[in-house]
């Protein structure tokens, strides 16, 4: 069951005080450098040899390593003193609580979250990290799903990047002997005709697939319409993501939504199990309420998903779970509230 991280207490270690920081961080969407400083501060401290960072906080020599500035000095030094950091404290008390009123239910109901991204494309951390930090937000599965090649801005794999990522993923569900599972994703561009920009052998290779639309989102209503039906019929697609393309707010500015017909992709939806994303990052709110009630109405299922590009973002799908109990979604037609057997299941069609 995915819930609120339990608040750390002393003693602490400082590589825990480091990473939690960066963690409530990206709760609250700070700036990635003020997020990287305590991540590098973690990685730098842990990669040391045993007794060095002891004999440094002995020596006063914390803030000579390099990496280390005034404020991850001070974290560190206050957790080896055997305190809580009063930094972490402080973030805590105020980042630490849910993000949204209302919601809760749905929330208490989610397993897992279908859309989620790593330093392999646009992501911030690296593959261990956002496992981590899902184990430790009570998530039972998450699916890794960084770009397909097209999408070069991103970092967008190749089929022998995908090849070599798949080989990864699967190395660690092994070792974590069934407490948690990784499964193995993508989100698939839709290209312009509706086809997927990633090969079928590839794709057939995969646990889970989210496909979207990140290019020409100004196509005229006729072929975008058809684009995107064909994409959602498609036997490999598990998952429509951010289907209007729209921003409604953040650092990239607005846009508007894409122009569709709603029902007609999302009748293709309900025809062909293909679930309705709920992308619940707060600058995409996407689809925006009329068009979940469409989908609702039709009979679609759904995907609450955090499409987190970091580790405190996967907290995101709150925004969405407010929004699904708001609209009267049943819970059991949301995918990311089954457990990893049905969802697995369901996404080969069995």
């Amino acid at each position: 069951m995915v819930a609120l991280v339990t608040p750390l207490t002393a003693p602490i270690a400082p590589a825990d005080a480091l990473r939690r920081i960066g963690f409530l961080l990206e709760r609250t969407r700070a700036g990635s450098y003020r997020v990287e400083a305590f991540r590098k501060a973690a990685a730098t401290i842990a990669a040391l040899p045993k007794g060095e960072l002891a004999a440094r906080h002995t020596a006063g020599t914390v803030a000579d390593l390099p990496g280390i500035g005034k404020a991850t000095a001070g974290v560190i030094t206050e957790a080896l003193d055997g305190a809580l950091p009063t930094y972490l404290a402080s973030l805590q008390e105020s980042a630490g609580g849910p993000l949204v009123e209302g919601g809760e239910g749905v929330y208490a109901a989610l397993a897992g979250d279908c859309h989620s991204h790593s330093n392999w494309s646009d992501g911030g951390s690296p593959i261990e990290e956002m496992v981590l930090s899902a184990v430790e937000t009570g998530h039972d599965w998450l699916v890794l799903t960084d770009h397909s090649p097209q999408l070069r801005v991103a970092n967008g794999l190749s089929v022998e990047r995908l090849t070599k990522q798949i080989a990864i993923v699967d190395a660690i569900t092994d070792s974590l002997g069934g407490v948690f599972s990784l499964l193995k994703g993508i989100e698939v561009d839709i290209l312009d005709d509706g086809s997927l920009d990633q090969t079928p052998r590839m794709l057939d290779k995969l646990d889970l697939v989210v496909a979207s639309v990140h290019s020409k989102l100004k196509m005229n209503r006729l072929p975008m319409t058809k684009r995107m039906v064909t994409a959602v019929s498609n036997p490999r697609v598990n998952v429509l993501g951010h289907c209007t393309g729209r921003l409604v707010t953040g650092s990239r500015g607005t846009r508007p939504q894409s122009d569709f017909d709603a029902r007609a992709v999302f009748e293709a939806c309900a025809e062909h199990h293909t679930a309705v994303e709920i992308n619940s990052r707060p600058e995409r709110c996407d689809p925006p309420d009329e068009l979940i009630r469409m989908a609702a109405e039709i009979g679609c299922l759904f995907s609450i998903d955090s499409d987190a590009h970091a580790p405190g973002q996967l907290d995101m799908k709150a925004y969405g779970c407010e929004r699904a109990e708001r609209l009267g979604l049943d819970p059991d037609r949301i995918i990311t509230t089954w457990d990893v057997d049905r969802l697995s299941a369901w996404a080969r069609g069995a």
